[in-house]
């Protein structure tokens, strides 16, 4: 569990970093892709999606092709799951895969009270999960594997405890930097994950600082209370909070994060930070740009110093509130898992731009910026995701989305 009495707020924002070692590197994309991120958003836009088309083939080209694959994994071209873009989504998918994600938060918890004394449904085992675990899975070596595998045992915690027969979803960020309000995602529709919270008459930026470097300002939003509208509008938010950053530079914690102390689900949605982080050229820079795996996943998060939070702390920041703005309970966010698949399939997509090198690359320690110092994360590393679900499992088996216990691509 973890010590928060020494890790609130500060604990993610506070402390001096080592790089790690890096165990592989990887090479630029072939020629035949595009090389350099474009700053015409449409066409950068055009770039990802040829980007993703690539992977797409790549993928499949290999399941096709491997035919000790379905005996090693079960995986074949039949039974490969496709996920999709909420955007693609039909009305009545959204509809199924939300009642899904309600059945969850209605199940009891399988969590002991002695581990998470406030878990009250299934939905919240994922939630103690990601507080106990933060701290050794963000800007870590696991920090992509880690949560490939754990939205995927979310993904299975539906389907098999809810019924839910649908894709997996993904919240392209990008395609809504114009207007997060009016985001599939965030419209307060019926078939959305809930809308924006009341307004409130909090001032002052959100102020995100890292030891000795410059604090960084992310702009608040239009909400910041309970949401009012959609299908999560009386979802309550049970554990934490545990370094919730609030507007004008304040924190919130709670003695135990733990405990149960049931809120509502509350969001500010900020648009200004997803046209600052995550937009097309954001995303496409960040997939051609990188050419190892350290520099794609400390971009991705947002290089210490660099005045950057990534398309990581992009997506989670633009959704604010309680309890976006806390890295520890975020999962609490049913939007949580729609931007983690956009996560997914960004470093899927810069995988299959060099599969030979990229594929077991790995870069980083087991510790959140190597600290306390650790040992490098290897392919022979285990990931235990506790009672959210899953066996414990190495990383050698969550490096491919089509090895192991996966079997899905991207559209």
């Amino acid at each position: 569990m973890v010590a928060f009495s020494a890790f609130v707020v500060g604990a993610l924002f506070s402390q001096t970093w080592a790089m790690p070692a890096v165990s592989q590197n990887a090479a630029v994309g072939s020629a035949a892709t595009p090389t350099v991120a474009s700053t015409s958003l449409p066409v950068a836009a055009a770039q990802l999606d040829q980007l993703a088309e690539l992977a797409y083939k790549t993928t499949t080209d290999n399941v096709a092709g491997d035919s000790d694959l379905e005996k090693r994994s079960g995986c074949t071209l039949g039974n490969l799951r496709i996920r999709r873009d909420w955007r693609i989504f039909s009305a009545k998918q959204k509809k199924s895969y939300i009642s899904s994600v309600v059945c969850l938060q209605k199940l009891p918890s399988l969590t002991p009270p002695e581990v998470a004394p406030g878990a009250r449904s299934r939905y919240d085992d994922f939630v103690a999960t990601h507080i106990n675990q933060t701290l050794g899975i963000h800007y870590t070596g696991t920090f992509l594997a880690w949560h490939r595998y754990f939205i995927w045992n979310f993904e299975q915690a539906l389907r098999n405890e809810c019924g839910y027969t649908g894709d997996y979803p993904y919240w392209n960020w990008a395609a809504d930097a114009h207007d997060l309000e009016s985001s599939e995602v965030f419209d307060g529709s019926d078939t959305s994950m809930s809308g924006n919270g009341a307004a409130t008459n909090t001032t002052g930026d959100i102020q995100l600082s890292l030891g000795t470097y410059p604090v960084i300002q992310l702009p608040t939003g239009t909400g910041g209370g309970c949401v009012t509208s959609g299908p999560f509008k009386d979802y309550k938010v049970n554990l934490g909070p545990v370094a919730l950053m609030l507007p004008g530079g304040k924190t919130s914690s709670a003695a135990n994060p733990l405990a149960y102390n049931p809120r509502c689900l509350s969001r500010d949605l900020t648009t200004a930070i997803v046209q600052a982080y995550a937009n097309y050229t954001s995303v496409v820079d960040l997939i051609l740009s990188n050419d190892d795996i350290w520099n794609f996943e400390m971009n991705m998060q947002g290089v210490p110093g660099s005045g950057s939070i990534g398309v990581h702390g992009g997506g989670h920041y633009s959704m604010g509130g309680d309890p976006a703005r806390d890295v520890y309970v975020s999962p609490g966010d049913p939007a949580f898992w729609h931007h983690h698949g956009m996560i997914d399939r960004t470093w899927w997509i810069w995988q299959n731009l060099d599969l030979e090198k990229r594929q077991n690359a790995i870069s980083g320690t087991g510790t959140f910026l190597n600290m306390p110092e650790s040992a490098n994360t290897t392919l022979d590393t285990v990931v235990d995701i506790g009672y959210a679900g899953g066996e414990p499992i190495t990383m050698r088996d969550l490096m491919s989305t089509t090895s192991g216990p996966f079997c899905y691509v991207y559209l």
